[in-house]
């Protein structure tokens, strides 16, 4: 389900940036899924690792290991990907690595930003256990594990422009907007703590880590610049560190 509507008097970037996150995770009402024959799934455009872990409740790193695909778990349109039973590792087939997706269409991305040009903090501690990719279908942010219940932080000062859980796969999520060009959502959260167009700073707790629309207790995170995915890692300080900037 489209929000584009419901959320016009927050702006065409966040607006944009709604509609980037629900095709990224399959939010329409008829989403394109692969096909299963026995025990192997034939990717279609849009899958992702996460997502095919998803459905079929096999996890990412069994499926990584079951098929010899290494981070950042990049598929193609037509890839035969084996989702139960032990064996060998299997990769694609020289007929399924030939096959190529069709053109997407696509909004034209923004150049990105330099480093240092806004202050991030981490939003929260731990492993980060999927990177980012920009890559059709990959992961547009980082996800970070860590325990129920963890804190989740602003990771800038900001306006919330969106809490809720109407998004499918990212469970409950909130969405940041610091000033005209970024926002920064934070998924799957147990909890959350703050309210719509409420003003947070940097480092405020928004809300606690959780397994809402994932399959295991993680914080799925994005930046997003004019509406555009960036790697949050490279604008990011050392985990643990504070921002230098």
């Amino acid at each position: 389900m489209s929000l584009g509507g419901q959320l016009t008097g927050w702006g065409t970037a966040l607006s944009l940036s709604l509609t980037l996150l629900i095709a990224g995770c399959s939010g329409s009402k008829s989403p394109d899924y692969g096909t299963f024959s026995g025990s192997v799934y034939t990717v279609k455009r849009g899958d992702t690792l996460y997502r095919i872990s998803r459905m079929t409740g096999t996890s990412v790193a069994t499926l990584a290991r079951m098929n010899g695909i290494s981070a950042p778990y990049t598929l193609q349109v037509g890839q035969k990907v084996r989702v139960s039973g032990s064996g060998a590792k299997s990769t694609a087939t020289a007929s399924n690595k030939a096959v190529k997706s069709r053109p997407a269409t696509s909004v034209a991305k923004s150049p990105a930003p330099p480093v240092g040009q806004r202050c991030w903090r981490w939003p929260t501690s731990g492993k980060v256990i999927m990177p980012f990719s920009d890559s059709d279908g990959g992961n547009k942010g980082i996800d970070i594990a860590g325990q129920r219940g963890q804190a989740v932080y602003a990771a800038g000062p900001g306006r919330v422009v969106y809490v809720g859980n109407q998004l499918r796969g990212y469970g409950n999520l909130v969405m940041i907007k610091h000033g005209e060009d970024y926002i920064t959502a934070y998924a799957h959260n147990d909890t959350t703590q703050v309210n719509n167009g409420q003003q947070v700073k940097a480092g405020q707790k928004i809300a606690t880590m959780g397994s809402t629309g994932a399959e295991s207790v993680r914080l799925h995170f994005q930046i997003r610049y004019r509406a555009t995915a960036i790697d949050p890692q490279r604008y990011l300080p050392r985990q643990g560190s504070s921002p230098s900037c």
